[in-house]
């Protein structure tokens, strides 16, 4: 039966009556919740269900000194409880109520004006820590030091548009603000180099008196197939008695090393995914002490092959330059080998699209130039040549920069601002104030006559992305050297750019698990030692660090 509220009682016993009625039919929980709206207690300006006004609430005492305007009012309430509880399923629109307790606004305006004339947010900025260690971000930072929980930017189709993404236009419009189509194709290009890290860590000794056998090589991507394994061997050696000294890393002494490999895409699915074949020359950087010795051979010497006479005579680094043309007891050079690999892959897939990619890391940056340059020029009719290059040092002078132009080898350079590594060989000049220098006739002319008779007159090549340690939240900005010149910090730093002007994008995908053990000195104390996140790095992990793993 429906609650007949008008009847002769009084206003205040009529609600009384009802609150028991209604107690009988509401949990305790909630009785003690509506009998508060009711009460009258709270803030002046708070609203209520019962109270179309969201005025002052009403008590026994208020009704009695002045009768006529409460009546009103408490009608109007009961009015709406019995919509709200009656047979009629009517709904009241008024503004929920808030609960507050009670304030004194003597101290609150005390206290107001004290914290205002401290201007906290001027001498105490926002608590970061704060909020990096929410219970969110450890989530997301559990599952990038998972090694199960790695996820993947989106995988595209590139085939309407791949040769803009392997440098037709020398990647104008994709570089700031980054594409992710492009960051995926870095970042995938850059473990093609780590899976060359690893071929020669695995077995890093190489026999002198036979030939080396095929080596495996675990690549990341398996749509490729390894064709040919690449030997480099240094015009320099180092005495015997060397190795008697650490008989264990005899190794480190010898001349030719395994420094990469050529691999062939041989998927349908991903050649239709990238719409075409790609032939893919990757090369690790300085491992051994030969190629030490190599890199600090920093003279320019003439490299063979064409020259413009409006350009000058192309030169490049002497060591660079022995390391890649010098040939093995048993094996043959650098150069020899991936010209001779190429042109039966070119061949063998004659009719089809086809690309060359070439990447390196380090002193594999410098060596991935010199291969470009002469794949260029090996044979008519060669696919376009792409060359990605993470933490390269400077390889030749002005003219060899453009002879690359000029027969159309596409490099792009992912450079660390932090990294020392990308400013050597030669002279440290910004490469900005000796572009803008080249743009009046007068300075570019004394320029051009030291870059043909300076030994040091070195210049970088191609579209450069320049990434930052200090953009990563979780590298120490003062990162030593190693840090900054590590692959795996270069993929890190790829993975989180967005623009030259954003912070590290919030969505990054690349796990940390990598970087954490090779970089765990350079990594913030808040994400090491936090025991919110628990880490446990799994054992067995590859790794793509420049010494050998420990046996």
């Amino acid at each position: 039966m429906p609650l007949n509220l008008h009847n002769h009682l009084t206003p205040y016993t009529c609600l009384s009556n009802t609150m028991m009625q209604i107690g009988s039919t509401l949990p305790a929980n909630n009785l003690n919740k509506f009998q508060a709206r009711l009460s009258g207690v709270g803030s002046r300006n708070n609203g209520s269900l019962l109270n179309p006004l969201g005025r002052a609430c009403y008590t026994k005492t208020m009704m009695n000194t002045n009768t006529l305007s409460t009546t009103r009012s408490t009608m109007q309430h009961l009015s709406n409880l019995e919509k709200l509880i009656g047979t009629e399923p009517r709904v009241i629109l008024d503004e929920p109520e808030v609960n507050q307790e009670p304030v004194n606004n003597n101290n609150n305006a005390r206290e107001k004006s004290l914290l205002g004339g401290l201007n906290l947010p001027q001498i105490w900025p926002e608590n970061k820590v704060v909020e990096e260690m929410s219970p969110r971000h450890l989530n997301r930072l559990r599952r990038l030091l998972s090694k199960n929980g790695i996820e993947y930017s989106p995988r595209n189709s590139l085939a309407s548009r791949w040769r803009e993404y392997h440098g037709s236009n020398n990647w104008s419009g994709l570089i700031d603000p980054l594409d992710e189509n492009l960051r995926r194709e870095m970042i995938r290009y850059g473990e093609f180099i780590q899976s060359a890290y690893h071929c020669f860590h695995s077995n890093p000794a190489t026999s002198a008196e036979e030939v080396p056998p095929p080596r495996h090589v675990a690549l990341p991507d398996r749509s490729y197939r390894v064709t040919k394994n690449l030997y480099a061997t240094s015009s320099v050696g180092l005495p015997k008695w060397v190795d008697k000294l650490a008989p264990g890393l005899n190794w480190m002494s010898q001349r030719t090393s395994c420094i990469g490999y050529v691999a062939v895409c041989d998927d349908q699915r991903e050649i239709s995914r990238m719409g075409r074949r790609d032939i893919v020359i990757s090369l690790r950087g300085t491992a051994t002490c030969c190629e030490w010795a190599e890199n600090m051979r920093d003279l320019l010497v003439q490299v063979p092959g064409a020259k413009n006479p409006s350009d000058g005579q192309p030169k490049v680094e002497c060591g660079f330059l022995s390391l890649y043309k010098t040939a093995g007891s048993h094996v043959s050079s650098l150069a020899e080998s991936v010209v001779e690999e190429v042109k039966q892959l070119t061949e063998l897939y004659k009719g089809e699209t086809l690309s060359i990619t070439v990447t390196g890391h380090s002193l594999g940056a410098a060596l991935a130039l010199l291969v470009a340059d002469d794949l260029s020029t090996c044979a008519k009719d060669m696919p376009p040549i792409a060359v990605y290059t993470f933490g390269g040092p400077r390889v030749g002078n002005q003219a060899f920069a453009k002879r690359l132009c000029s027969q159309n080898v596409k490099v792009l350079r992912i450079v660390n601002s932090q990294d020392l590594i990308t400013r050597v060989p030669g002279m440290f000049v910004s490469e900005q104030l000796d572009k803008k220098l080249r743009e009046t006739n007068v300075a570019n002319k004394i320029l051009n006559i030291l870059d043909n008779n300076m030994p040091w007159a070195y210049a970088h090549v191609g579209t450069e992305l320049r990434v930052d340690t200090k953009s990563s939240p979780y590298l120490k900005p003062d990162a030593d050297v190693a840090c900054c010149h590590d692959l795996e910090a270069y993929l890190h730093l790829v993975d989180g750019f967005l623009a030259s002007n954003c912070p590290f994008r919030a969505n990054a995908k690349r796990s940390l698990v990598k970087l954490a053990h090779e970089q765990n000195s350079n990594m913030k104390k808040l994400y090491t030692r936090a025991p919110e996140l628990k880490l446990n790095f799994e054992r067995g992990v590859q790794l793509s660090s420049c010494l050998p793993s420990p046996s």
